[in-house]
């Protein structure tokens, strides 16, 4: 991520689209703006963007698709915007890899806020700031874990994970038999004081096990523990 950040608005309104941009740009942001959901995909695919504040209700390609498809091949914060309050749609939102889903109307102090949180965190999470070589790749049993290459291996096959899926894997990886609650888990990673998308970890603490477990509904790696939260069994 460069110091200042790229961001990439993918919104139909016009209106809203430039009261975003206005207000990033003002906390110091680099802005650009697409109105149609399949030209917003392409930039987001090919332009060099730090983040991708991202609308679900487009023309042509919603957000839901695009959030999908960028996932597939970027590994960069998104933030999917919507005016949709059900939590099926915050759920199907973070299932397909987005980083967070914030509700309009919405403040433009706490916008320019999510936006700096996620990308200070994903800066932080990639290991920008140094580390310890040795921590830079985590064996357990057929689990390997490249930190600096943010890769995952299952007994020698690549497993492709959402920048949150791997973070969080990577996390829990790391504090290996420590119990971790999801509030915990959702303070770390996430970093938004908000009980009403603490969903968010149980939907990526499933897809996981999907990803990881040869038996989801018996986890080898991540176990519950009832009424206490998650554990990494080393």
């Amino acid at each position: 991520m460069s110091e200042i950040g790229r961001i990439l608005i993918v919104e139909d309104d016009v209106s809203i689209a430039e009261l975003e941009r206005d207000y990033l740009e003002l906390d110091g942001f680099q802005v650009d703006m697409e109105h149609y959901g399949e030209r917003g995909m392409q930039r987001a695919l090919t332009g060099d963007y730090d983040l991708v504040l991202l609308d679900v209700m487009l023309p042509g390609t919603d957000g839901f698709a695009i959030c999908e498809r960028i996932r597939m091949e970027r590994d960069i914060p998104i933030l999917m915007v919507s005016a949709k309050k059900e939590d099926v749609d915050k759920i199907r939102g973070l299932s397909l890899g987005a980083d967070d889903y914030i509700i309009k109307p919405f403040s433009p102090g706490e916008l320019v806020a999510r936006v700096r949180a996620h990308l200070s965190r994903y800066q932080r999470l990639k290991g920008r700031h140094g580390g310890a070589a040795d921590k830079d790749e985590i064996r357990i049993r057929g689990l390997l874990i490249n930190r600096a290459s943010r890769r995952v291996y299952m007994n020698g096959h690549e497993i492709i994970f959402t920048t949150k899926e791997f973070d969080l894997l990577a996390y829990l990886a790391m504090n290996p038999n420590r119990v971790f609650s999801k509030d915990q888990l959702f303070d770390q990673l996430w970093g938004m004081d908000s009980s009403g998308e603490i969903s968010t970890v149980t939907v990526h603490i499933r897809k996981l096990r999907e990803k990881i477990e040869p038996s989801p509904s018996d986890p080898a790696y991540i176990e519950t523990i009832w009424g206490a939260g998650y554990r990494f069994k080393p």
